[in-house]
């Protein structure tokens, strides 16, 4: 038998979905299974991405422009524009979702061998697009007790060596749901100008910040154009993760232009996403509240809800729809499959993501486990009273 590539052998199962086949054992024997594993909000799509969808006339669907559609790329021109970012559509690449753009600017900044540093816990898909580029993740590691803040500057500069390229943020984050602060920003920029690195920003939950808390986008940092990649998508602004459109945007114009030789190798985003894309991003005010309190009022509920467990400890996220918990569990990987595979009560049960796969340092996150906060409340409280019995009587509780 031929041999798997080292590249595959090596490529990690999603921390998010490894657990989907006990899930799924789980329905089938007729139990219900409340998924706070996954980003997938049961909010409504925007209206107006739907109504697209279904007044589609065209006879064909042909190929688009690699780089996206003009449209649509000023139309994200004009949407920034609003945040008080000022690009110009050729500023911008459409990708097919958040992660192709996350990929494609890991092949085009980064060598095979080089280095990225990433605060971790991290979106466990950042370590996926990282080994599939051949490129190395250099953590450093923020924790639970203080929010998960930002690390001391100091100890990312000490993770620096000739072959650090770039360092990757989340903003607000995924999967802990802090919110870096403009100083801690622009710590992060002097300190990429002054390695000559790049700066990869991930914003896909920009609108998602709580308790007066604002988001400045990292687009608004002075001195660092060429230094600076802007992720963004429309999967959780307007509740349309299955579109698959996202967004890579830089004022560095040599490193667009060699970004779109991968794109035009992928010939081009999906046009019916694209069409749907760019009829949400006219969505009015008010849907844009209800995504925002339907997320806040699931966060307050959440948080509460757990820190009432005997034995849980969970940070106050200020924004995203996620939160990194600690669990009086031997294990919490052990946990996750024993909740699927061994508890239920009133045949329900909760799947969750073990936070160890949100860490490359090896033993971090094992007590851990990452919950989103995209069910509706009634579904919510299920799955916290399922959580509070599984725990009473999990055999490897601390």
């Amino acid at each position: 038998m031929p041999e798997i590539s080292k590249r595959g052998m090596l490529m990690p199962n999603s921390p998010i979905r490894k657990l989907v086949p006990l899930a799924e054992a789980a329905q089938n024997r007729g139990c219900k299974v409340y998924r706070l594993n996954i980003g997938q909000p049961d909010l409504l799509t925007a209206p107006k991405a739907m109504e697209a969808i279904r007044n589609i006339s065209a006879n064909v669907i042909e190929y688009g422009h690699s780089a996206g559609n003009e449209s649509l790329r000023r139309k994200f021109a004009s949407f920034y524009e609003k945040i008080g970012v000022s690009l110009n559509y050729e500023d911008i690449l459409i990708t097919t979702g958040g992660s192709e753009a996350i990929t494609l600017t890991l092949l085009t900044c980064l060598n095979a061998g080089d280095e990225i540093i990433v605060p971790e816990p991290f979106y466990a898909n950042y370590f996926s697009f990282a080994t599939a580029a051949d490129v190395k993740v250099v953590p450093v590691t923020s924790n639970i007790e203080n929010g998960f803040a930002l690390p001391p500057i100091s100890e990312f500069e000490q993770k620096i060596t000739p072959r650090t390229k770039a360092i990757i943020i989340c903003n607000p984050n995924n999967p802990t749901g802090y919110l870096y602060s403009w100083k801690e920003l622009e710590q992060i920029r002097d300190l990429v100008v002054k390695y000559n690195l790049f700066f990869i920003c991930d914003e896909v939950y920009r609108e998602l910040c709580y308790d007066d808390n604002e988001i400045r986008s990292s687009m608004l940092l002075e001195g660092i154009d060429k230094h600076l990649i802007l992720i963004d998508s429309v999967s959780k602004r307007y509740s349309a993760t299955g579109l698959r459109v996202g967004v890579m945007a830089s004022r560095n114009h040599d490193l667009l232009q060699t970004a779109l030789k991968f794109c035009q190798a992928r010939l081009c985003p999906p046009n019916i996403g694209q069409l749907a894309a760019e009829a949400a991003l006219d969505s009015p005010p008010e849907y844009c509240e209800y995504i925002y309190n339907s997320f806040l009022e699931r966060r307050n509920f959440l948080v509460k809800a757990l820190n009432e467990i005997p034995g849980i400890y969970c940070p106050t996220p200020k924004g995203a729809f996620y939160t990194m918990v600690r669990l009086p569990v031997d294990d919490a990987e052990k946990f996750a499959m024993w909740m699927l595979q061994e508890f239920e009560y009133n045949k329900q049960t909760v799947m969750l993501a073990p936070g160890s796969g949100f860490y490359t340092t090896p033993g971090s996150g094992k007590q851990e486990v990452r919950i989103a906060y995209v069910l509706n409340i009634e579904d919510l409280g299920n799955a916290m009273d399922c959580l509070k019995r599984g725990l009473a009587q999990y055999p490897g509780r601390v």
